[in-house]
């Protein structure tokens, strides 16, 4: 499974926004009567008319080429930011595919056990600073209060995933021999392994968490901006969870009951993992 679909989550992400219809200028009034036409009678049918495009985030209030070139300003600006913040969440989720592991298995025969906190893997916050938006004083407070969220969002996830007594070893079940040496696990979609947590990582979740760590309730179209990002964000873990293959587990143990001639195989009792780096790498 190769990284976080960066496009993808844009696209996602831009839909989400788009499907708010918020219309700008914000509680825009057409005026009326002599008011309204002196309104008319002050632009050129040019201006009056201008084609807007239906591909951008926000909608003008009308024709007028003045709101629509506000509308290609201000989601130009959006725009600029989602892309750069989605770059920034999937090359945080490369980089701690780089580093996560699974620790701590207790291995008994064909089966693989694990208790929460057996997934480690870093803290994603600072990779998507590395690389998010911050060109601005805004851009660096919005990049920061969704790094931030993600990050907590994701941990807790992460530390209750647990491996639920899934077959990984069927060679443990009677192995010829004291001791199994190392032995990779039998390939497994992530989904597999249930995290109490999950709701962590839904699109209200994720909404209300950056609204609350921006901390700003006067920030223009924020909460609309933090809600298409919530639910592209989810979409895309969704996705990810049943496509990401757990490979490469090295389980090993003894076999306690072997005793040749008499027991020549036996099952491996107690076993354990070899903890490193490289089980989400596929």
């Amino acid at each position: 499974m190769p990284p976080w679909n960066a496009p993808q989550l844009k696209t996602l992400s831009k839909a989400a926004f788009k499907a708010h219809n918020v219309v700008l200028p914000v509680d825009w009034e057409q005026p009326t009567g002599d008011a309204g036409k002196q309104y008319v009678d002050s632009f050129k049918l040019t201006e009056l008319f201008a084609p807007p495009d239906p591909a951008k985030l926000f909608v003008p209030a009308t024709p007028n080429k003045y709101h629509v070139d506000t509308v290609k300003k201000i989601s130009g600006q959006f725009e600029a930011f989602i892309d750069g913040v989605c770059d920034a969440i999937c090359n945080a989720i490369s980089m701690w595919k780089l580093q996560a592991k699974f620790k701590d298995l207790k291995i008994n025969a064909v089966t693989a056990l694990g208790v929460p906190g057996c997934l480690d893997g870093p803290e994603t916050k600072p990779f998507v600073l590395m690389t998010a938006p911050k060109a601005s004083a805004n851009e660096n407070k919005y990049s920061k209060a969704v790094a931030t969220h993600f990050s907590e969002a994701f941990k807790k996830w992460q530390d209750k995933v647990t491996v639920p007594g899934l077959p990984w070893y069927p060679a443990f079940a009677a192995f010829p021999g004291p001791m199994a040496p190392p032995m990779p696990n039998v390939p497994t979609p992530l989904i597999a392994c249930p995290s109490a947590m999950m709701s962590e990582m839904t699109p209200s979740s994720l909404k209300d968490g950056f609204v609350k760590k921006l901390g700003d309730k006067k920030a223009q179209h924020h909460e609309v901006l933090f809600d298409a990002l919530g639910k592209g964000i989810a979409a895309i873990f969704m996705m990810w969870l049943p496509q990401q293959q757990i490979m490469l587990v090295l389980g090993k143990g003894s076999i306690p009951t072997f005793a040749p001639p008499y027991v020549p195989v036996g099952p491996v009792v107690m076993g354990d993992n070899i903890a490193a780096p490289g089980h989400l790498m596929s």
